[in-house]
């Protein structure tokens, strides 16, 4: 789910913290992509293009197709990926993940109908609902990454805040997800629709944390709780509150606590026994690896290996994977150019604390004023 609400609500305040561009522009970047949303991705991508890819079996391969000509893609461009794989949720998430399964148990049931009714635009979409990354999606597609010669990384806990953990560290870039709780545990970077179809012809968005807390004149402790009002996947939110009032609420009073002490309990209902403060916990110091001990390599690709696992059962085309196989090598072996930096560079924040919007207007004003001065004449 991520934090509802948080892309528009940063479009609207911070629009300057975001930026549009090409995958070509990341190129030399190292860039930490959360693997399971990109799984979901790609059995989502296929299916809705008309059908499932399927093993002899009849198992699916769709994500695996996904995985290896993106990433090739990907390579291709310059990027150097790094897939960070999902642990063990956290205790406190069980409840969202409760609701998801109640979810899927009514897209199951509504799907059933409209077979029965042969409605095929309702069976299309509730079919898409009903689609969940398992375990074995994950470790074929570890597998896969092995033989490619692409490191990934198997998070003990939520892989968002493994790969902000990473960016933070300086190990990658950026983390490439579309769960916006990547900016919520901190990662100073981060990128959506970086790995999508090149056929939808969508930009990618680049997200620049520091920018973001300028816009919204928060501290970084401030913007988690105001996530936490917004709605995560950790607890409940106070019903009511929507992304206007929850940052009315937080500009005002600061923090959950004080908003609290004097909220309308009456207009507004304090989920019961609510655990906003182990949910706040748990994005400022979430259960991650080192990012220091993390060995990164991109390596040659193991060519005869990939044939041995994509054909046969799995259906894939031998000469596709063979030349899948070579691009990687290519890519690899291809020295590119020094990046422009300052180009893409996040540039770091240069106020000890967040400038108050009146601090803002009166320097608006000023630079205005001296901007229309007539070249070559002094300001009076």
């Amino acid at each position: 789910m991520g934090i509802l609400g948080l892309s528009k609500l940063i479009a609207d305040v911070a629009p300057f913290a975001i930026k549009e561009g090409e995958i070509k522009n990341f190129f030399g970047r190292k860039i930490a992509i959360d693997a399971s949303m990109c799984l979901y991705q790609f059995l989502i991508a296929v299916r809705s293009e008309g059908a499932q890819l399927t093993t002899v079996d009849g198992e699916t391969t769709s994500h695996l197709m996904g995985m290896f000509y993106r990433t090739i893609r990907l390579l291709e461009n310059g990027i150097k990926p790094v897939y960070v794989f999902d642990g063990k949720p956290p205790d406190l998430k069980s409840g969202e993940l409760a609701k998801r399964a109640e979810r899927r148990e009514e897209a199951q049931k509504a799907l059933d109908k409209a077979t029965e009714a042969g409605d095929e635009a309702d069976m299309d979409k509730f079919n898409r609902r009903l689609v969940r990354v398992t375990k074995e999606h994950a470790a074929e597609a570890k597998q896969l990454l092995k033989l490619m010669g692409v490191p990934y990384v198997d998070a003990p806990c939520e892989a968002e805040a493994q790969c902000a953990a990473m960016v933070k560290a300086g190990k990658v870039y950026a983390t490439a997800t579309e769960d916006m709780d990547a900016l919520t545990f901190g990662s100073s970077v981060m990128l959506r629709h970086l790995t999508f179809s090149e056929a939808r012809k969508m930009p990618v968005k680049e997200y620049n944390y520091e920018k973001i807390l300028k816009g919204f004149e928060l501290s970084s402790k401030e913007f988690i709780d105001l996530c936490i009002l917004l709605g995560c996947d950790y607890c409940d939110s106070i019903k009511g509150v929507g992304p206007k009032r929850a940052i009315e609420m937080i500009n005002t009073y600061r923090n959950i606590e004080t908003i609290l002490e004097n909220i309308d309990r009456k207009k507004y209902t304090i989920p019961e026994d609510w655990n906003y403060e182990v949910a706040r916990q748990l994005f400022i110091t979430p259960d991650v690896k080192n990012p220091e001990e993390l060995d990164l390599k991109w390596v040659d690709p193991d060519e005869e290996g990939l044939v041995k696992f994509m054909c046969g059962d799995r259906q894939f085309s031998e000469d596709r994977v063979r030349t899948g196989a070579k691009k990687i090598l290519k890519s690899k072996n291809t020295s590119t150019q020094g990046r422009l930096d300052s180009f893409f560079k996040v540039l770091p924040s240069t106020m000890a604390t967040p400038k108050r919007k009146g601090e803002d207007i009166k320097k608006g004003s000023a630079k205005k004023a001296k901007t229309s001065t007539p070249r070559g004449r002094k300001p009076k």
